[in-house]
């Protein structure tokens, strides 16, 4: 019997997953089915009106998925954002650095809120911070992050309800704008959902 890391690998081969090719193997792809609403990502600011031009991602904010296990394997770098989906590409855009912020305060605990349109069983829910030398013109990338997430959720291929919720503590030592990158990562098939938040330690 294939454990689950071999099927998968195999899942994620069959998506071709070389990183440069990402974004044309995943268009199309995604059928839909989480974005976090707190702290609020790009793709549910653009669902909210908040943002405009936004193009196809205000009509299914549910919809960025990608081949998973980030960072070694999961979207190009510059297309983090839209989860390597060529039809969300306005989501990788850094719009100048100027996408609406959530203020948070380092090192304190924060509830995270996602809304999920299909339930899908789930392996974990990994959450990354940008560097302090990130540079928030440009799109973002692997090496714009810090390595290793902050904030790391074992789920052990249990259903989230629709609305899921959890605490966890924001990383310490940060300061002004950032981007916490989320990923959460599926059980049921070698996909993940990401989104990026845009946030203010203050």
């Amino acid at each position: 019997m294939l454990t689950k890391r071999v099927k998968r690998a195999l899942g994620i081969a069959a998506f071709g997953v070389a990183p440069l090719a990402l974004s044309m193997v995943t268009t199309g792809v995604a059928q839909g089915h989480g974005y976090p609403q707190s702290p609020i990502s790009r793709q549910a600011l653009c669902a909210n009106g908040t943002v405009q031009n936004c193009g196809a991602i205000q009509w299914e904010p549910q919809s960025v998925e990608g081949p998973g296990n980030f960072p070694d394997a999961g979207p190009a770098d510059g297309h983090l954002c839209s989860g390597g989906n060529s039809r969300f590409s306005e989501l990788d855009d850094p719009r100048g650095g100027d996408w609406p912020t959530t203020d948070v305060q380092a090192g304190q605990n924060f509830q995270f809120n996602w809304d999920l349109s299909a339930m899908h069983s789930t392996e974990s829910w990994r959450y990354f911070v940008t560097k302090d030398s990130w540079d928030p013109s440009q799109p973002l990338t692997r090496s714009a992050l810090e390595p290793a997430p902050f904030l790391s959720i074992d789920y052990g291929g249990k259903q989230p309800p629709s609305s899921f919720s959890h605490e966890g503590q924001l990383p310490s030592g940060k300061s002004g704008r950032h981007v916490i990158f989320a990923v959460w990562e599926v059980a049921d098939t070698a996909n993940a959902f990401y989104a990026c938040s845009d946030v203010n330690f203050g």
